[in-house]
C-alpha cells in the first residue's frame, strides 16, 4: 500500500461525505493504491451510519473503527495509525476538503528533502479566507496573544505567504499532515497523555528533537471548516481539556516562557 489516509470523526455528519469524496478523488489522481482508516469517536448523530454507507460504497478502501465513547484525539488516531500500511500517511480532520492535487503536491515537497518529518498545506476557510494553521511553539504569552487576536494574525499572515514557497515552521496543526511512515517509526505515535490538543504541537516538537523538519508549503491548499471547539470565552469541557493538555505539554518539554527550539521563523 502506498497511501494511508487517517480520519477521525466525532459528530461529523455535516462534513464526512464531502471529506471522503475529496479523498477518493485524490486517490484516483494519485493512481496509487490507497486506504482510508476512519475512527469514529462515539458520535451521537448520524456520522456512524454515514460511515457504514460509505464503507459499503467503497469496499476494500474504507476501514472503519467505531468507538462507544469519545477517547480524544490521540488514542483514537493511534488506533488507525497502528493499522496503516501505507508508505505515506495522511492525517486529516473530518472537516477537511482536499482540493485537487494537494496530495500529489505535498508528496513532491516531501520527496525533495530526506530530512522532512512532516509537511502540511495552506488551509483556508470555506469562504476562501486564509486560516492560520502554523505557528511558533506556544508560550503562555503567545497563547494569550493568539486567543485575543487570531483573526488579525490571520490577516497579517496571508500576504506574507503569497511571497514564499515551502518554509520550515515550528508546528502545523494536524488538520492535514502528510508524513512518511518512517517518521512514525522514528518518532513514535501520538502522546496519549494528551486527550485533546496540543497533541499536534507536541508531535511536531518531537519531530524537531529527532533531527527531522516540519515543512509548510502554502502552494498547496485544503479547505478546513474549522470548529475550534476550545476557543471563545465560554468555558466548555474542551476548553478545560485544552488547558490541561497545555500544562502537560509545558511540563513535559520543560519550558513555559521561552520556546524550546529556535529555527527560521518566517511566520510570526
Amino acid at each position: 500500500m502506498e497511501f494511508s489516509f487517517i480520519l477521525l470523526t466525532w459528530n461529523s455528519e455535516r462534513y464526512i461525505g464531502s471529506c471522503i469524496d475529496s479523498i477518493i478523488a485524490e486517490g484516483q489522481l494519485l493512481n496509487e493504491p490507497f486506504e482510508i482508516h476512519i475512527v469514529d469517536n462515539g458520535s451521537s448523530d448520524s456520522t456512524a451510519e454515514k460511515i457504514h454507507y460509505l464503507a459499503q460504497l467503497h469496499p476494500g478502501i474504507i476501514y472503519p473503527i467505531f468507538l462507544s465513547t469519545n477517547l480524544g484525539t490521540t488514542r483514537s488516531r493511534n488506533m488507525a495509525l497502528r493499522k496503516a500500511t501505507g508508505r505515506y500517511i495522511v492525517v486529516l480532520d473530518s472537516d477537511i476538503q482536499l482540493l485537487p492535487g494537494v496530495t500529489i503536491g505535498l508528496l513532491e515537497t516531501l520527496q525533495k528533502r530526506a530530512d522532512v518529518g512532516v509537511v502540511a498545506p495552506r488551509l483556508i476557510y470555506p469562504d476562501g479566507r486564509h486560516q492560520k494553521s502554523v505557528d511558533i511553539f506556544p508560550t503562555l504569552t503567545h497563547k494569550i496573544k493568539r486567543f485575543l487576536w487570531l483573526k488579525k494574525m490571520e490577516c497579517n499572515e496571508a500576504p506574507l505567504l503569497q511571497e514564499k514557497g515551502a518554509v520550515e515552521v515550528d508546528y502545523a496543526i494536524s488538520a492535514m499532515w502528510m508524513l512518511p511512515k518512517a517518521t512514525i517509526e522514528k518518532v513514535g505515535l501520538l502522546d496519549e497523555n494528551i486527550f485533546y490538543s496540543p497533541e499536534d504541537v507536541d508531535y511536531c516538537l518531537r519531530i524537531w528533537k529527532s533531527g527531522l523538519k516540519v515543512i509548510y508549503d502554502p502552494k498547496w491548499t485544503a479547505i478546513h471548516d474549522a470548529q475550534e471547539i476550545s476557543r471563545g470565552w465560554r468555558i466548555r469541557k474542551s476548553t478545560i481539556l485544552h488547558v490541561f493538555g497545555l500544562l502537560y505539554f509545558f511540563k513535559k518539554h520543560r519550558y513555559y516562557l521561552r520556546p524550546p527550539v529556535r529555527i527560521n521563523r518566517s511566520i510570526k
